[in-house]
């Protein structure tokens, strides 16, 4: 999943994207160019990879959003805006934010359609980039 987030990411593919759904004190999502969904780096879908120790615990969890149906992760994720544990185990958990969260909680305030959720002016990702890390470097906290 990490991995495929990240070749997203290098290769400019969320470059442009909308976040298509915003639903206040829940959620941001997007990373497709419709609000359909889009295919994972390999073409298709991943399989999930749910870890029991990664939950859905506060603002700023980023995971992998699906079609509502197990193994269906393409490039479209969402950030939460609170704790979300209903979300646990039905959703790939893999990052979350360390800088800029106040720029998540902004986006979650924007005012939107309240039937489709989708933001009543464009907001998307104007440029992506994806850090390598080695292993020496790499964070524990």
């Amino acid at each position: 999943t990490c991995y495929n987030f990240a070749k997203l990411a290098e290769t400019k593919y969320y470059e442009k994207t909308l976040f298509h759904r915003i639903i206040f004190n829940f959620m941001i999502q997007g990373g497709s160019s419709n609000a359909r969904g889009g295919e994972s780096y390999f073409g298709g879908y991943i399989k999930d990879e749910i870890h029991p120790k990664l939950a859905h615990t506060g603002a700023g969890v980023v995971a992998m959003a699906n079609v509502g149906k197990k193994n269906t992760n393409g490039s479209q994720f969402y950030v939460t805006l609170a704790p979300t544990p209903w979300l646990d185990g039905k959703h790939t958990i893999f990052g979350r934010i360390s800088k800029g969260l106040s720029i998540i909680r902004k986006i979650g305030l924007a005012e939107v359609n309240e039937q489709s959720k989708s933001p009543n002016e464009p907001i998307y990702i104007q440029t992506s980039r994806a850090w390598h890390v080695n292993d020496s470097e790499s964070r524990t906290d």
